[in-house]
């Protein structure tokens, strides 16, 4: 049957070529499309996976960058039981790199507490340098910065080099290279320093980051922070009312009337807030994760992204469909005469069906292999050309599941034509012919 079915797609090149071809450009842009949310994740898992501690961030703050918190907290946290090391971040965009202004890659500044930081076991950047030295207290106050290897390539820079960094003159005493996207976009400062730069308050830090005891799992030690601060009143982040109102219109509609049925709320006279019951959770002081669970929060947008590329995916996957459908109604009307005597001669309408789906799906397993191959090496071309851009990631399991996947488009492309000829007579079928 497979030989069969094999010759008589070979009979008509010119129409299997067509067919495979359009499979193959919609499978290869399957796996380019959720290669990209699979880079996310991958470039989540290779940045954040080795880190063991927990992150601490202004309530509703997205990001670190977003995040404002008191400084005098990590004293406070020091004693929680089973922290080893808390240390202070403050971070800030780059905003311009030797008079040029930066927006794709994004650079960010990340202030350390350097005395903190040289405590960590699991530092991340101190193991990664490659050139130079990593910051130590003698940097503290001076204008001196540790870059990735692929900020120091782009400025044509190394070691000793100064850097115009928003400005401000800069001195590059290390370079260093993690090998994950997220991680090598990052410039790392003494945190005074970055303060001053960025005019943040001294007394406020961006966010935390607590490492533990070993033998302290990640979810304690959040259940723990967040006892110790449970009560606590920072103010939420917000983000400003044009930013909100542009992002997404909807959502600063609803908090407008939101706060504007809490202002009918209080009392005429006094402009007081009605009390509130007593049995009410008090607010979140700060959002604590663990590095894993801080991943979570960007695989959260992985999925929404998978939706997206998932319907612009179908558009491929619909048309596909449509040319193996046209291809195997064509090669049935043209081949009507032929299933008569093959009926005539004891074929049943199940090998009928069979042969004509065994067409389709060759079609579709020649479409698979060459879209998942075309895919796979288009992935590794972006990844090389724009390294410091974009992080695809193909991996076994997509591209298994875009061969499976072709094959059963082509089976199903072919479905209808094996249908409708297998429910011909032998008499209709060569009568017809």
């Amino acid at each position: 049957m497979l030989r069969f079915a094999f010759a008589n797609l070979l009979s008509r090149p010119g129409r299997t070529t067509l067919s495979t071809l359009g499979l193959t450009i919609a499978i290869a842009g399957m796996v380019g499309l959720f290669a990209i949310a699979s880079g996310i994740d991958d470039m989540l898992e290779e940045s954040l996976g080795e880190v063991p501690g927990v992150v601490v961030l202004q309530p509703g703050a997205p990001i670190p960058l977003f995040s404002t918190l008191p400084a005098v907290w990590a004293e406070e946290m020091q004693q929680i039981e089973g922290v080893h090391v808390v240390t202070t971040e403050a971070w800030a965009r780059v905003n311009m790199l030797d008079g040029k202004n930066v927006f794709s890659p994004p650079r960010l500044l990340m202030g350390i507490d350097i005395p903190t930081r040289l405590q960590l076991d699991h530092g991340v950047y101190p193991d990664k340098v490659e050139a130079g030295r990593f910051l130590n207290v003698s940097d503290i106050g001076h204008p001196n910065i540790v870059v990735s290897r692929q900020i120091a390539d782009d400025l044509r820079k190394g070691v000793g080099d100064q850097v115009q960094l928003n400005g401000k003159a800069m001195s590059i005493v290390g370079v260093y290279h993690t090998g994950a996207l997220i991680t090598d976009m990052t410039i790392l400062a003494p945190i005074d320093v970055v303060r001053t730069m960025a005019r943040i308050d001294p007394g406020t830090v961006s966010c935390f980051y607590i490492e533990q005891f070993k033998g302290v799992a990640a979810e304690t030690l959040v259940e723990r922070v967040q006892q110790t601060f449970a009560g606590r009143e920072p103010s939420s982040w917000q983000p400003s009312a044009l930013t909100g109102l542009l992002a997404n219109p909807g959502e600063a509609i609803r908090d407008l009337m939101q706060r504007t049925s809490e202002e009918t709320l209080r009392d005429p006279k006094n402009h007081e807030p009605v009390a509130e019951a007593d049995d009410a959770e008090p607010p979140l002081a700060l959002e604590v994760y663990s590095v894993a669970q801080f991943g979570d929060r960007f695989n959260d947008l992985s999925m929404d992204l998978d939706l997206i590329l998932g319907l612009l995916t179908g558009l491929g996957i619909m048309i596909a469909v449509f040319s193996i459908l046209n291809t195997m109604l064509m090669s049935v009307t043209e081949r009507t005469i032929e299933f008569g005597i093959l009926r005539a001669n004891g074929w049943s309408q199940g090998d009928v069906v069979r042969l004509i789906t065994c067409e389709s799906a060759l079609i579709g397993l020649a479409g698979g292999v060459l879209g998942v191959l075309l895919g796979w090496i288009g992935t590794q071309v972006i990844n090389s050309v724009w390294s410091d851009r974009a992080h695809l990631y193909a991996g076994p399991m997509l591209l298994a599941f875009s061969l499976f996947f072709s094959i059963a488009i082509g089976m199903l492309g072919g479905l209808y034509p094996a249908l409708r000829a297998a429910r011909m007579s032998p008499m209709q079928a060569i009568r017809r012919g």
